[in-house]
């Protein structure tokens, strides 16, 4: 079966949405969700704090609690090493994984799908296998996304994938296939892994070029002309990185489509999106995790580092910082700046719908619109097994590349929800006229640091090799590490930062029963 990485095309089931008769539209409610810039701001601009009066000793503190910091808290934990904590500045834990829940479904706030894992993502199995999705040999088949998939609507119809066919002509074709053996033998290198670092080794000499020129410019040397696969290789870039195959690098953007096995299942995914992942971490990490602790300062003390938040400060041997790395110039103490290091702003809109719109068929999981600034919507109700569902929830993903980052900040946080209301409602328009008619809500999360791209020249940058190497007794632990946001690597940078952690304390049985004693 498919994912939008290949260019290949295979369908599974999936239930019915029913249109209801509508004729006017209706007062649409909602608002924006996730607030925090002002604090935020505070970070940025190091408005005066004074010291913490309380202090409390910790061998290790991990900062952020995003699925890196997440990964790291689980991995000590299944170590047998206890005696950490983990602050998260925001009033729950997940980052890009969070997750929301209406009376009709759970719905994603940005992830929302897990690639189903090449064999060498150990880690990504194991994860997998300990919370139940992978039994005996097999991926859970409520996991695995239902059919329709995927469809595209160009030229006023929907068409099955998401690689334009409507219209599409000889030569389209033959360039699509041509860039499909092309692929092949980037795939066949070794260099294209997932996670990345596990083909470091293989990326050198000619390969090495890739990083040194856009994605774009690589299809127009290799004289890559179809408007349908130029199209369709800015989206992917868009898709997974958030800006488009001009402002990311040749090797992202190939890697994208090389880094996965071509005969790949799935994805596995939920209606909360990566948030079920969410739910099965917190849950067991739960007593380790201090929400609402924004960290403001994080220098060294003697041997070791006091990390100061808002509830108090933290002495520790060894901290993990897994916060986003735009933020470490701003809290740690004399870490230089990280020009290289740029981060693509989202707007993520849920909708609540009171039906599916006359004319819209068969919805899928993954509804993408050609030539649209946006990358469409996927379905919360999807993976439902009931034959009849009258109302749903659409995730809309609009990715705000393009232009300089942080113009395109200031211009989301100058702007009110009617307006990115009607801009994703008139966007939806495109496929769904009468769009209006079904929307009974619309919830906005406006995300200035959505994800990494991965720039031309960043990944043999040195900022991502100072960000790599760390700091005596602190390591960093984000899929920025890699320059792209895919759990895997958020996973794999924070398993190897608390691997390195325990490396550096000792993580043998002394630690580990002093920490059962403290719990």
């Amino acid at each position: 079966m498919r994912t939008r990485r290949e260019l290949v095309a295979g369908l599974v089931g999936a239930p019915a949405l029913v249109g209801l008769e509508r004729k006017t539209e209706r007062p649409i409610a909602g608002g924006f969700v996730f607030e925090s810039q002002e604090r935020g701001h505070r970070i940025r601009d190091k408005a005066g704090y004074g010291r913490a009066a309380e202090t409390r000793r910790v061998p290790v503190v991990i900062v952020g609690g995003g699925m890196a910091g997440l990964c790291a808290a689980w991995w000590l934990e299944r170590s047998g090493f206890r005696d950490f904590v983990l602050l998260e500045m925001e009033a729950s834990a997940g980052g890009n994984s969070r997750f929301g829940e209406n009376a009709v479904s759970a719905y994603p706030w940005g992830a929302h799908y897990i690639p189903v894992p090449n064999t060498e993502s150990v880690l990504v199995r194991e994860i997998l296998t300990e919370f139940g999705a992978f039994v005996d040999g097999q991926w859970e088949e409520r996991f695995l996304c239902h059919s329709p998939q995927e469809r595209l609507f160009i030229h006023g119809r929907w068409q099955e994938r998401i690689e334009p066919e409507v219209g599409a002509t000889r030569a389209d074709h033959d360039e699509y296939r041509r860039f499909t053996e092309r692929v092949a033998e980037f795939r066949a290198t070794g260099a294209f892994t997932i996670p990345m670092a596990l083909g470091e080794g293989k990326f050198g000499g000619r390969l090495a070029e890739l990083d040194r020129m856009s994605f774009a410019a690589w299809l127009e040397r290799e004289g890559f002309r179809s408007t349908y696969l130029r199209w369709f290789c800015d989206y992917s870039t868009r898709d997974d990185y958030g800006a488009g195959g001009g402002e990311t690098s040749a090797w992202a953007g190939l890697h994208y489509f090389a880094a996965r096995e071509h005969e790949e299942k799935g994805p596995l995914t939920w209606p909360e999106g990566n948030g079920w992942l969410l739910r099965k971490l917190t849950g067991k990490l739960g007593r380790y995790i201090r929400t609402g602790q924004m960290v403001r300062r994080v220098g060294r003390e003697g041997t070791g580092w006091r990390v100061e938040a808002d509830g108090g400060a933290w002495l520790a041997e060894a901290v993990i910082f897994a916060a986003p790395t735009y933020l470490a110039p701003h809290l740690i103490e004399g870490f230089a700046p990280l020009p290289s290091v740029q981060y693509s702003p989202w707007v993520v809109s849920n909708l609540t719908l009171a039906g599916v719109p006359d004319g819209a068929g068969e919805v899928a999981w993954d509804n993408v619109i050609y030539g649209s600034p946006s990358l469409g919507y996927v379905s919360a109700t999807h993976q439902s097994l009931r034959t009849r569902i009258e109302r749903t929830v659409w995730t809309h993903y609009w990715a705000l590349g393009g232009e300089d980052p942080r113009r395109v900040r200031q211009n989301l946080l100058a702007s009110g929800w009617e307006q990115w209301r009607d801009r994703v409602l008139g966007d939806l328009r495109r496929a769904h006229p009468r769009i209006g008619e079904w929307v009974e809500r619309v919830d906005i999360y406006r995300n200035g640091h959505a994800m990494c791209r991965p720039g031309v020249g960043m990944r043999r940058s040195d900022d991502l090799r100072r960000l790599r190497e760390g700091l005596p007794g602190l390591q960093f632990a984000h899929a920025d590490l890699s320059g792209f946001s895919i759990f895997e690597e958020a996973q794999y940078w924070g398993v190897r930062a608390a691997k390195q952690t325990l490396g550096r304390i000792g993580g043998g049985e002394k630690k580990a029963d002093r920490a059962n004693q403290r719990n």
